[in-house]
């Protein structure tokens, strides 16, 4: 690990000078006397509300972590007796309030602390001041859904001071914790460094996303060309993945360029910028395969839409195959019915039995009513034959 350069000093009282709240040393004799009347304490440091979101609060002097408070009132009155150390103070969904007294505390941006306690934001990195504001949104693929979480979290980076607000379960930033905690010389640079950590970490979770992605695409592909209906509902909803995964990516290659883009003006240590361009290039390798799902998807979506229609084609052009063959029976079973129904015409007039009935005493008249059935059931013959209908 490089040393510190000297351009660049650590976090010091004199720094902090401008911004941060100033307190009586610990070990100040109050004057003698009676009691001073008590006076309303200042709202910075009045004592923040106890709550579940503060998941880990800790003062770190030279990369070594020196107190753990229970509560973010004793995380600032910690920090206040250490000149140069630094405090991370982890928060998962924290109250109006708690955000409140961090930033009467830390100076934190109004615009920022609102940001903070709506979880839905768009990646992205802004500076107030001597604040850093960044939004991150980190993904974790579950196996058993076969989908994508995502979570936010939002980063206040500062002089002496870096705070989590997490929304989601991912990333475990207590691992980050753990992981710089056993390197002191890379925490010793200062809140940048635990800020790299947490980009290397939110980074390196798109990995197994991924993987599971590209498992689901090469699925829908097989199951396209199998024909399986549903497929279509599981483009959809990887469609859908895969936009929020882009919207996820894309911004951190824009944040991490402008954070190297200010390297030389804020001094930024040599090693970590090593670190933080290689973070920059993971970023930029998994958005290029976030968009080549995006694409792959999009032609399959095209092909799955060709093969249903030539489906659709088919069943079209079978069923008018079975229609025009119906049509046929119909009229031959029509034909024969015309054909028989004309002597059964001539044989019930006949076979009404009336004794004025015209033909009934006549010798021929048998013979031509034979005759006429025969001719009726002949002529209807030729008719349909000629019209194909037979």
């Amino acid at each position: 690990m490089s040393e510190r350069p000297d351009h660049r000093p650590s976090p010091s009282a004199a720094k902090r000078a401008g911004w941060r709240r100033t307190a009586a040393p610990p070990s100040a004799t109050p004057p003698e006397g009676p009691p001073a009347t008590a006076q309303p304490a200042p709202a910075a440091a009045a004592t923040p509300p106890d709550h579940r979101s503060v998941i880990d609060s800790a003062v770190y002097r030279d990369g070594r972590r020196v107190a753990s408070p229970a509560t973010l009132a004793d995380t600032f009155r910690k920090l206040r007796e250490e000149p140069d150390g630094m405090a991370w103070i982890g928060l998962h969904r924290p109250t109006e309030p708690e955000l409140h007294s961090l930033a009467a505390e830390f100076n934190l941006h109004e615009l920022a602390v609102e940001d903070a306690l709506e979880a839905h934001q768009r990646p992205k990195l802004e500076r107030y001041g001597d604040t850093l504001f960044v939004v991150l949104r980190a993904a974790r693929y579950l196996d058993a859904q076969e989908e994508v979480e995502f979570a936010e979290l939002h980063i206040f980076v500062g002089p002496d001071f870096l705070i989590t607000v997490r929304h989601g379960g991912a990333p475990d930033l207590s691992a980050v914790r753990r992981r710089m905690e056993a390197n002191p010389d890379l925490l010793s640079l200062g809140p940048e460094a635990a800020l790299y950590a947490i980009l290397d970490t939110v980074v390196d979770g798109y990995a197994p996303v991924v993987e599971g992605v590209q498992t689901d695409i090469d699925e829908i592909e097989t199951e396209v060309f199998r024909g399986d209906p549903s497929v279509s509902r599981r483009i959809y909803e990887l469609s859908r993945e895969i936009v929020e995964f882009q919207r996820a990516t894309r911004p951190l290659v824009g944040m991490l360029h402008g954070l190297m883009a200010g390297f030389a003006k804020y001094g930024t240590d040599e090693e970590l910028q090593r670190y933080l361009r290689d973070v920059a290039d993971h970023v930029t390798h998994t958005s290029e395969r976030v968009d080549g799902f995006r694409q792959a998807l999009t032609e399959i979506l095209t092909v799955n839409a060709t093969l249903v229609s030539q489906q659709q084609n088919a069943e079209m052009r079978a069923l008018a195959e079975a229609g025009f063959e119906q049509n046929e029976e119909i009229k031959k079973i029509s034909s024969w019915a015309a054909i028989l129904f004309a002597p059964t015409l001539v044989g019930t007039i006949y076979g009404m039995n009336f004794e004025d009935m015209p033909e009934l005493r006549w010798a021929a008249g048998y013979p031509f009513a034979i005759l006429l059935m025969a001719v009726v059931c002949v002529s209807l013959y030729v008719i349909f034959k000629k019209r194909d209908w037979l």
